[in-house]
């Protein structure tokens, strides 16, 4: 039985209390007090399938860092900086001890950040399976400017550590009762590595490789076409070929509509920036993995699973699937 009394009202209280002073807000009896005249962002994103995985193995810490990467590396193709968030819990029973460890870890996240929880709501779904933790991240912008390739940026792709959260609906139809530690493995956070680079260098257009994967880079592009070769080094981790299964589970249209295959964030940087962004990023491996040439809105792909060449269209986003010539 849900007891909407909330008898962990008072700990969560606590816990939210020690995010409410940052360098950027102070929220006082529930009222944000801002320290900056910026223009803003808000973003709102959660985990997903990959909820049941995170409910089933109770890796709560895991699970917040996963809602935090998906709304932190969105906010950083606007090089935007985070300072509040507004989180909604959804449970399939009523497990205390579960809520407590969930808005603990955002919290401590939230500390680490200067992001202050100035909202939140937590709701008992009977009808579901697994744990969603979805967050509205608010930030703010001291430089704006347009998130766009420009014809002949260089694509530098940083790389990511498996699946991150997105497709796991058909990891879950492939895989069954099946269980992996890397489903459970959370997103990389690719936030404070590009905001330190856009203070270096000009980053002219980014994405975070996510659902849409990479269908997302066609809303970058003004004339011309992104081409990804499968020249570069950063390779598909294992799981993503067991996905694939030489085309036979998920085909090479499908793979890279779905899942981020190894490269989890991109950028389009001038050809004479291209080596020096590459070498200022310390925390991931990073290199460049295509160009972008004039052309019509079309990002294509050569495959790292086959000798195919994907192609999708920016035309009323027209998928298209090739062989390579």
């Amino acid at each position: 039985m849900y007891d909407t009394t909330k008898p962990y009202k008072k700990t969560i209280s606590e816990l939210i209390k020690k995010t409410r002073e940052t360098p950027y807000v102070s929220v006082i009896d529930n009222i944000v007090y801002k320290k900056f005249n910026f223009p803003e962002c808000h973003h709102s994103d959660g985990i997903g399938t990959k909820g049941v995985y995170h409910w089933q193995n109770r890796s709560f810490e895991n699970a917040v860092i996963d809602s935090m990467a998906m709304n932190l590396n969105d906010l950083a193709l606007m090089r935007a900086k985070p300072y509040a968030v507004i989180d909604h819990l959804l449970l399939p029973e009523d497990d205390k001890e579960a809520i407590v460890d969930l808005i603990s870890s955002l919290s401590s996240e939230c500390v680490k950040r200067n992001i202050a929880i100035t909202g939140g709501e937590t709701a008992i779904h009977n009808n579901i399976e697994g744990l969603e933790i979805s967050m509205t991240m608010l930030g703010f912008i001291e430089n704006p400017k347009p998130n766009k390739f420009r014809k002949g940026d260089y694509l530098i792709g940083i790389e990511s550590n498996g699946l991150h959260s997105n497709g796991f609906t058909k990891v879950r139809e492939l895989f069954g009762d099946e269980f992996r530690e890397e489903f459970i493995r959370p997103t990389y956070i690719y936030l404070d590595e590009i905001l330190e680079l856009n203070k270096n260098y000009d980053i002219h257009g980014m994405m975070h490789i996510t659902g849409g994967a990479y269908t997302k880079l066609i809303d970058l592009l003004d004339d011309c076409d992104a081409l990804i070769t499968n020249e570069y080094a950063l390779e598909p981790q294992e799981i993503f070929f067991e996905l694939y299964d030489e085309g036979v589970s998920v085909s090479d249209f499908e793979m890279y509509k779905t899942f981020n295959c190894g490269v989890g964030f991109i950028l389009g940087v001038s050809k004479k920036d291209a080596d020096d962004v590459i070498m200022s990023i310390k925390n991931f491996r990073a290199e460049q993995i295509g160009e972008v040439f004039r052309g019509s809105n079309k990002v294509k792909i050569k495959s790292k699973f086959s000798n195919e060449k994907v192609v999708y269209e920016a035309e009323d986003y027209k998928l298209s699937i090739q062989n390579e010539s």
